[in-house]
């Protein structure tokens, strides 16, 4: 475990060293950037600007400050807002985390459950029927689905509502529905197929068919014999869907009008916003590492195989 947090660490400073150094890719000098792209600069604005963001340092020394502000969560103001980016973040967090979680939980529940009964019914028009759905699904991109649910569930039969991300706790649920339902469908569908594959491997292993010869119930054999071996692979492909909702929700955000992560990033590009780019994308490439670290932990815990597996080597 201790060199997947080193190889996290490296991996998030090569992320970091690329994510400062938008500032000197992007078109212009460094002050037009951090000032909007604005043509002409006021000597009192380009001064300010040049002692803000340290541009009188070298360019390692000033990578080295961004860094430690970074690490106390400030990147710094928005161009478009003149607020602190630290605080743009903070408000628009909650709505990505809501709807990713969300449609982790969709996904979850319902790829795991259709995939196993899948494996269950090798062969039979049930799992004829879910492998069929799973080719549409994995067909569908989530703005195509995202504007199929929204004309159907919101305008032609307005159940749902149609943008807005609620005030509590259930009028939120009520308001993310449908987003999360077009996140989820094509993730689903990928799970489905990866846990039906798994749950079929290990139910043809012998130790398991020899358990259902002896007439242990399916319920004993599936929670004792099959889970924890199927769940390595699930737990992973678990982990590669939630890091899909965290960097593909920008569209299925901009398509419900939510106020999130996603269509912040959109909003910041297009105004040439650096400093909230970087946070952004620093904020995202957090989630991302500890998405995958949390996956490792669980696999470890869950198979002994993974602990030992670079000690047995």
């Amino acid at each position: 475990m201790f060199k997947r947090l080193v190889a996290a660490c490296l991996l998030l400073a090569v992320i970091s060293l690329a994510v400062f150094s938008l500032v000197y890719l992007s078109p212009g000098s460094a002050e037009q950037i951090l000032a909007g792209g604005k043509g002409s600069i006021p000597p009192e604005q380009l001064q300010r600007l040049r002692a803000e963001h340290h541009l009188d340092e070298p360019l390692l020394t000033q990578y080295w400050i961004w860094v430690k502000d970074a690490v106390t969560l400030d990147f710094g103001q928005s161009i478009q807002t003149a607020l602190p980016v630290t605080d743009e973040l903070g408000a628009r967090l909650r709505v990505s985390l809501f709807l990713g979680g969300y449609a982790f939980v969709l996904t979850t529940v319902a790829g795991v459950l259709l995939g196993l009964f899948a494996a269950l019914r090798r062969n039979s028009i049930l799992d004829r029927a879910i492998v069929a759905s799973t080719l549409v699904g994995l067909s569908a991109p989530a703005f195509a689905t995202a504007l199929l649910l929204l004309y159907a569930f919101a305008i032609l039969v307005p159940v749902f509502p149609a943008f807005g991300q609620g005030t509590d706790f259930l009028d939120t649920l009520w308001h993310l529905t449908l987003p999360a339902l077009a996140l989820a469908t094509s993730s689903t569908a990928f799970l489905v197929k990866h846990t039906r594959t798994a749950m079929l491997g290990v139910l043809d292993q012998d130790h398991v068919v020899f358990a259902r010869a002896r007439g242990l119930s399916i319920t004993t054999v599936l929670f004792r014999y099959v889970g924890r071996n199927a769940l390595i692979p699930i737990t992973t492909i678990s982990a590669l869907t939630f890091i899909q909702f965290v960097v593909g929700a920008v569209l299925v955000e901009v398509a419900f009008s939510l106020q999130g992560i996603g269509s912040l990033l959109v909003q910041a590009v297009a105004a040439k916003d650096v400093p909230m780019v970087q946070g952004v994308v620093m904020l995202v490439a957090v989630i991302v590492i500890a998405a995958n670290l949390v996956a490792d932990l669980f696999s470890m815990a869950v198979d002994p195989r993974v602990r030992l597996g670079g000690r047995a080597a």
